[in-house]
């Protein structure tokens, strides 16, 4: 897989913004959690930073992506992280969990490509249209829906989709406080242990509902993608849900 045209788009335009900084301290491995075999499809800046967040867990964590993913998996290692390479469909047969780091479209081809059934997946994606003038599917359905038709014995989550690539490496934090997750899914007990798994990497998950709630957060990903890249206010930001 290679990176998103988001990623690159943002390269070229956005060299002025300057590197987050590398956490100061790494999280410890959690003892007494349920452990889960880990593969993330996609090694561009989304799919490297959640490996570098989910690989101070206690989780084992494998990378698919025959174009970067040797590259993405060195860096890693060369932090004292312990991740590995795989093949698309042996990944996906070991796995309990598989985060699609990847664009829609990509996704889509994926899915296509291995046997789902039973997994979790954890679709990432803000499908967004080319020209950056809206998204391509929205509000009758959205990208987590449409994978979730590809793969029907499959449990499907949207989560992630507001977190820039960028907080991956400084911390998960704005301000002293975690960001926000927001996580939906039709399966109870995949959204939890998404909302779980949210939790141990340092955001604070919210339960966004069932899958169609998915046609919302995904604009929302749209929304704070403008204010980021396009309006100005660079990644340092977050959408946050407050309540009393």
């Amino acid at each position: 897989m290679s990176i998103s045209f988001l990623e690159r788009k943002v390269h070229i335009h956005f060299r002025r913004n300057k590197p987050p900084s590398k956490p100061e301290n790494r999280r410890q491995q959690k003892q007494g959690v349920n452990t889960m075999n880990i593969a993330i499809v996609g090694a561009g800046n989304i799919g490297s930073g959640l490996a570098s967040v989910l690989a101070q867990t206690s989780h084992s964590i494998s990378i698919v992506d025959a174009q970067n993913g040797a590259a993405a998996a060195a860096k890693l290692k060369e932090q004292g992280l312990n991740v590995a390479l795989s093949e698309l469909s042996p990944a996906v047969a070991a796995a309990d969990l598989v985060i699609l780091a990847t664009p829609f479209a990509a996704s889509k081809a994926v899915v296509a490509e291995a046997d789902f059934a039973g997994k979790i997946i954890v679709d990432v994606s803000n499908p967004i249209t080319d020209d950056f003038s809206g998204l391509q599917v929205g509000f009758n359905s959205s990208a987590a829906e449409e994978l979730a038709k590809l793969a029907p014995a499959a449990k499907v989550v949207k989560a992630f989709n507001t977190v820039f690539a960028q907080h991956y490496a400084s911390g998960l934090k704005l301000n002293g406080e975690a960001l926000q997750t927001f996580v939906a899914s039709d399966d109870e007990a995949a959204r939890a242990a998404v909302k779980d798994l949210a939790a141990e990497i340092g955001l604070e998950a919210k339960d966004a509902g069932p899958l169609s709630n998915a046609r919302y957060l995904e604009p929302l990903g749209y929304l704070n993608i403008n204010f980021g890249y396009i309006l100005g206010y660079g990644t340092q930001i977050a959408p946050k849900w407050l309540s009393e």
